[in-house]
């Protein structure tokens, strides 16, 4: 319960039709294997104690009172467990109803029937259910009177944001399912115990289904299907188990007996919910009974939740190539709006032979000729104390690769007599740099003021985040493409060019060269042709700051939070101590740029994350970072990776 992770299970145990009592053994055995897993939460399958395909066997009192001794084994079993356990069983209330009943510490939380009774096809449930969608009050069960209805929610006591709801199988293939209720009344998770059939093609369908739906209630998801066991006079069960986030599929798998365990973050859905002010406030469905429980909190257990490097960049195969493909589409629709409706007659773009402005480059290259425009590209590089060969090669190479003209025009003079004239010495330091990259602003302004064009601004969203930018230099442009675009994603989006374009050998290895050169400002000389100053040697590896952005900004993390999850991610690429130095580095960076990001200029948001002063991110540029910084400092280093 660390950080706000809950451990959720889903199980699909072997059953035996008819056998509740058989059934309560196997499924206290795996309550045994998910309680040594430290789960919190532990979700099974519809009708699990007596097997969904018992038939008319559901008319008889001996299959009900079965049901209810094997509920009541498993009451008793549960003193001994923490887990909150879900289990299936037909419960009789003058009518009959399709049930999920919740246990905890032996007693009976809450029983919840399922509301929608499908009756077609391969299913008959109506033959012997009733719908819950009226029931309320109580119910007396295995010697228990516990609170019975759809309109249940399970409140955690010692972990606000964990409350969850229950529904059953054909409750979520409808078109406004119960937990659309449940969570705009608080639900932060939502059970689902299934007896889905398995027919061809139904699976993806149902993977599209659970995913959408915790996208749609910002929840976790936890689909148990049965399985193994279950008759297969006319049908099979594929025991399809799922654990979805916030849309995003966690854990899967089908076939045969077996479980799920994986840990769902509340305080990322929390905070999703708080941003996301359409959602709906607390409540707004209507009342929902709450039902309290208590989980005794989790030491220490390692995170079971694949914590990526590069949350910025899509996961390889076909959905990289997607993913990539519609960043470039948006950057590209972006400068081609922007270019029609100033009637500009050219693009202006500072080309270095760094990333930045390369794939500002590719960008304008594509603009022009998806959109068909008539302007063209003037490129122009602009060597200078600290232009190495390498880049100045690859910036000419790269233009005759796209049939770009490119203008050289050298700036070591122009840079000489200003820091003359304001008594400079010229010896290297901030003004000697900043004089370089605002002198290139000036030439690239003052061309696409004399050929009628625009520039187009090379920055990314990294270098916006850290104030890696020179104000009033490359921070400032007419249009910036990349102002949406972090580091780590840079290099992608080129890499998919260049392999996009095999068939252009000049252009394809050139930017694999660039892809290989280190970044750097060049704004200090060149030592025997070499680039001496490397941003990541100032800075830190830019793929630690990409992480931090992304979970400060994305989730608003608390900095012990971000630091925990690094420690996860880059365990075996950085030392600790160093982790904990750059997050530091970057929370002071941050909040010390604000002041430049104020006053962007206009360009695409392309991800989840962006710092647009007009869209995403508006923050004070005098804020200070004290409270963040003093968090950090006091947080725990003793755990590789968060505890749940």
């Amino acid at each position: 319960m660390k950080d706000g992770y809950i451990r959720a299970a889903v199980v699909s145990p072997r059953i035996t039709v008819a056998d509740c009592a058989e059934n309560a053994r196997v499924i206290g055995r795996w309550m045994e294997q998910a309680e040594g897993k430290q789960a919190g939460l532990v979700v099974f399958p519809e009708l699990c104690l007596t097997g969904y395909t018992c038939g008319d066997l559901f008319l008889h009192q001996t299959l009900l009172d079965a049901a209810e001794s094997a509920l009541e084994t498993l009451l008793k079993e549960s003193r001994g467990f923490d887990a909150v356990m879900v289990v299936g069983l037909p419960v009789r209330r003058t009518k009959l109803y399709n049930c999920a009943a919740v246990l905890h510490r032996g007693r009976l939380l809450g029983v919840v029937p399922k509301t929608y009774l499908p009756n077609y096809a391969e299913f008959y449930e109506q033959r012997h259910f009733t719908s819950g969608v009226r029931a309320g009050g109580t119910v007396t069960l295995a010697g228990q009177e516990a609170p019975f209805g759809t309109d249940l929610l399970f409140a955690c006591e010692n972990l606000p944001d964990f409350v969850f709801g229950v529904e059953i199988c054909e409750d979520v293939w409808v078109p406004v399912p119960p937990s659309c209720r449940l969570a705009l009344a608080g639900a932060t998770v939502i059970a689902n115990l299934s007896a889905s059939t398995q027919v061809a093609g139904k699976a993806a369908y149902l993977r599209g289904i659970v995913g959408t739906q915790s996208g749609r209630c910002i929840s976790g998801y936890l689909y148990a299907g049965s399985g193994e066991g279950e008759s297969s006079t006319d049908l099979v069960f594929s025991g399809h188990l799922i654990v979805a986030e916030n849309g995003r599929i966690l854990e899967e798998r089908e076939g045969g007996e077996g479980m799920l365990a994986a840990d769902l973050d509340m305080q990322l859905l929390a905070e999703e919910r708080r941003r996301t002010t359409s959602f709906g406030a607390e409540g707004e469905a209507g009342g929902c009974r709450r039902v309290p429980f208590r989980l005794t909190p989790v030491r220490y257990a390692p995170l079971l939740r694949l914590v990526g490097r590069h949350p910025f960049v899509p996961p390889e195969g076909e959905r990289y190539r997607e993913r990539c493909k519609e960043v470039l589409d948006i950057q590209t629709a972006g400068l081609a709006k922007r270019l029609a409706h100033t009637r500009a007659k050219t693009a202006v773009v500072a080309v270095s032979g760094g990333l930045d402005s390369t794939l500002a480059l590719l960008v304008a290259h594509r603009a022009i000729e998806n959109a068909g425009l008539s302007c063209a590209i003037t490129a122009i590089t602009m060597p200078g104390p600290g232009t190495s060969g390498r880049t100045r090669g690859n910036a000419d190479a790269l233009c005759r690769s796209i049939g770009a003209t490119l203008k050289v025009i050298p700036i070591s003079g122009a840079v000489e007599g200003h820091l003359a004239d304001i008594g400079h010495d010229g010896s290297p330091d901030t003004a000697f740099e900043n004089a370089q990259a605002r002198e290139r602003m000036q030439i690239a302004m003052d061309v696409s003021n004399m050929e009628g064009g625009i520039v187009v601004g090379t920055g990314d969203m990294s270098e916006l985040a850290l104030g890696f930018t020179t104000y009033n230099g490359d921070h400032m442009s007419m249009y910036g493409v990349n102002a949406g675009v972090p580091k780590t994603l840079v290099r992608h989006l080129i890499r998919y060019v260049a392999d996009e374009n095999a068939e252009n050998t000049l252009l394809r290895d050139t930017l694999y060269d660039i892809l290989d050169t280190p970044v750097s400002p060049e704004l200090l000389p060149a030592k025997d042709g070499d680039i001496p100053q490397k941003t990541e040697q100032i800075l830190g590896p830019y793929e630690l700051h990409d992480f931090f952005l992304y979970y400060f900004l994305r989730f608003g993390f608390s900095p012990e939070k971000i630091l925990r999850l690094a420690f996860l991610a880059f365990a075996d690429a950085y030392e600790e101590t160093e982790i904990r130095q750059r997050l530091a580095d970057f929370l002071r960076r941050f909040f010390a740029a604000q002041f430049k990001r104020s006053c962007l200029p206009d360009g695409p948001k392309v991800g989840s994350v962006a710092l647009s002063p007009r869209g995403d991110w508006r923050m004070p540029s005098d804020a200070v970072a004290r409270a963040w910084l003093n968090r950090l400092e006091n947080a725990g280093a003793d755990a590789p990776g968060p505890a749940v």
